[in-house]
């Protein structure tokens, strides 16, 4: 029998989407229990233990965003990604402020949300410890607290959006920090003109750890960023 890669709630008014979901995400080896709105999903919860919420915000009886706030009240950890029609930057912002770990547009591919998800599982789940604050990357040491980055007797003083974005990809070493992740984790927006500036502050951190070849950011094509330490 497949190994359950993890437990999923997923809450989605639209029957015909949710089965969709609930089937997709069952033969990728997830097991996953679907609710047809947010009030019976809430008891669905309190009654089992997931490892990710997958929310729709448009719902009767309870919409997402309360659902959301219902639940990091339960469990101020679990992953939440949000499902919605709505494109708009302050839903995006309002997402983000009430905790949520990912936020995507319908329609989007089954591909693009597995993906997502085992992005946000591997950052929550992974071997590196969320609350670490300083790496060893190479011959540098990464204070993300601090915003310092130390490689000998030079330290460099890393500006908040710099030292934000190297803290992702530490969380992410050797695996895919996912472009739009970052770009909603830190400009709360994935417009062309932010992705840009994050292009921009990748270049910088690139020339900030220049003195240790072992060390790269490739980018991944279509999908991200990786930090690679030989």
């Amino acid at each position: 029998m497949k190994d359950i890669k993890a437990k999923v709630l997923i809450a989605e008014d639209d029957q015909n989407l949710g089965h969709l979901l609930k089937e997709y995400m069952t033969v990728k080896g997830y097991d996953t229990d679907l609710f047809a709105n947010g009030e019976i999903a809430l008891k669905g919860f309190k009654n089992n233990k997931y490892d990710i919420c997958l929310l729709d915000v448009m719902m009767p009886i309870k919409d997402g965003f309360t659902l959301a706030q219902d639940i990091r009240v339960i469990d101020s950890e679990v992953p939440i990604i949000f499902l919605t029609a709505k494109a708009m930057k302050e839903d995006v912002v309002e997402g983000f402020k009430i905790g949520a770990d990912d936020y995507i547009t319908k329609p989007f591919s089954m591909e693009e949300l597995l993906f997502r998800i085992e992005a946000v599982l591997r950052r929550t789940k992974g071997s590196i410890n969320q609350d670490q604050t300083a790496f060893t990357l190479g011959k540098y040491l990464f204070e993300s607290n601090k915003q310092t980055l130390q490689i000998g007797s030079k330290s460099i003083k890393l500006t908040t959006k710099e030292a934000d974005l190297l803290l992702l990809l530490c969380q992410h070493t050797n695996g895919v920090l996912d472009r739009n992740y970052a770009l909603k984790k830190i400009w709360l927006d994935d417009t062309y003109f932010n992705a840009r500036s994050m292009d921009v502050y990748i270049t910088k951190l690139r020339k900030h750890l220049k003195d240790d070849e072992s060390i790269e950011i490739i980018n991944v094509h279509g999908k991200g960023f990786k930090l690679l330490i030989n």
